[in-house]
């Protein structure tokens, strides 16, 4: 399905969302990373943090890109931002509140490929612009939803079988928008989005098949 913009018009958007919040994008980059890091020595409270860093994050998308940015050129836009703000809700109920999203201190395999993906998310996505021709500020930062899909796959990789389906709704729905807008718009690091839509959905059956074997 064609968006009802121009290429153009989105890597404009970029350098405006950019240029306008800076150096907001930086300081979320350091906010996750150092959430990462807590997953290195997990203890009970590190899915809390995680789970309080993704509800911001998904909150940050919902208000700061799709309402005053993403609107501009996409009147679905407040779709969008209504998803994302669904998504941090249950980040913050589930994760935050019901203390739901808890990380494994096994399985290493498992955790070293959620910290990759993550680790991916807000060091490697944005330096990819430059494949596709685009610098900074003209290409997506961590903050915006792309990234932030990565990374919230690369958190739920690394925690336990009963992590609660829900959380994982929002972000492969929004992995699958976006990497079929990626193939209209050639936005090289989007297509990444299809590997972690296949790691959701993988997870999403992981998370059912512990409900039913408890």
């Amino acid at each position: 399905m064609k968006p009802p913009f121009s290429t153009a018009q989105f890597v404009d958007l970029f350098a405006a969302y950019n240029q306008a919040v800076w150096p907001a994008q930086w300081v979320l980059s350091l906010i996750a990373i150092a959430l990462l890091v807590l997953t290195l020595r997990p203890s009970r409270h590190t899915g809390r943090w995680l789970a309080g860093g993704m509800a911001v994050l998904w909150a940050w998308t919902a208000i700061t890109y799709h309402v005053f940015f993403f609107w501009q050129i996409n009147p679905a836009a407040p779709l969008f931002a209504a998803l994302a703000l669904l998504a941090a809700a249950l980040f913050a109920w589930l994760g935050v509140i019901k203390n739901r999203l808890r990380i494994v201190t096994g399985m290493p395999c498992r955790r070293a490929l959620g910290l990759a993906v993550a680790m991916f998310a807000v060091a490697v996505y944005p330096a990819l612009g430059g494949l596709s021709g685009h610098t900074y500020p003209a290409t997506p930062t961590f903050g915006l939803p792309c990234p932030v899909t990565i990374f919230t796959f690369g958190v739920t990789h690394m925690a336990s079988n009963d992590l609660p389906k829900g959380l994982l709704l929002v972000p492969l729905l929004w992995a699958i928008i976006g990497s079929m807008a990626a193939w209209t718009l050639g936005v090289v690091q989007d297509f990444t989005l299809v590997v972690v839509a296949v790691l959701g959905t993988c997870q999403l059956f992981r998370t059912r098949r512990a409900r039913h074997n408890p």
